[in-house]
């Protein structure tokens, strides 16, 4: 068949640490058919031999194990022990669709070969941007005019109020001194 596509990866100002959320991501581009050279020593799994005879080991099965959520049934297996009421929180979707750690690498498997079979993506949803509620206008700024008015009327109303108090008060008064 035709030759896979020649990429190079740019990982920009992306930390270049070993299991880094960029070589996962190139992974995937590799596993989806693209060709990008790379070596083993950033997948998870792979362990520098010791001093300089040492011989580099990678085992392609605890990569295989992150790939298949081997991390995340270990994480749900912990909280489901030692904090029910958290794994119930945050894995809430997950207990409501029966996926536990038990059948968590089926529902990967599954997942994995959804993909293989029809990796065109999902057409998007059509939407009427007319009837979506976009960002609120914001407010037009005030004049120098408007505000020295707007403080005007704040004083008046402040004013009113207070005289309003004070007769309240004197009308108080007035009752307490005729008893």
């Amino acid at each position: 068949g035709p030759r896979p596509f020649y990429v190079l990866l740019d990982v920009g100002l992306a930390a270049t640490t070993t299991g880094s959320k960029v070589f996962a991501a190139m992974k995937g581009a590799v596993d989806g058919g693209l060709d990008i050279p790379h070596s083993e020593k950033r997948f998870p799994g792979f362990t520098k031999g010791e001093g300089k005879r040492g011989k580099d080991e990678y085992q392609a099965d605890v990569h295989a194990d992150k790939i298949f959520g081997g991390h995340v049934r270990d994480y749900m297996e912990k909280l489901k022990e030692a904090e029910p009421e958290k794994y119930a929180k945050h894995f809430s979707r997950y207990i409501a669709e029966n996926i536990g750690p038990d059948n968590l690498k089926a529902k990967y498997q599954d997942v994995h070969r959804k993909i293989r079979a029809n990796p065109s993506p999902a057409p998007k949803k059509k939407r009427d941007i007319k009837t979506m509620k976009l960002f609120p206008e914001r407010e037009k700024r005030l004049t120098g005019e408007e505000r020295r008015l707007r403080r005007v009327e704040k004083i008046k109303q402040l004013d009113q109020k207070a005289n309003a108090e004070a007769e309240n008060k004197m009308e108080v008064d007035d009752t307490k001194s005729e008893e």
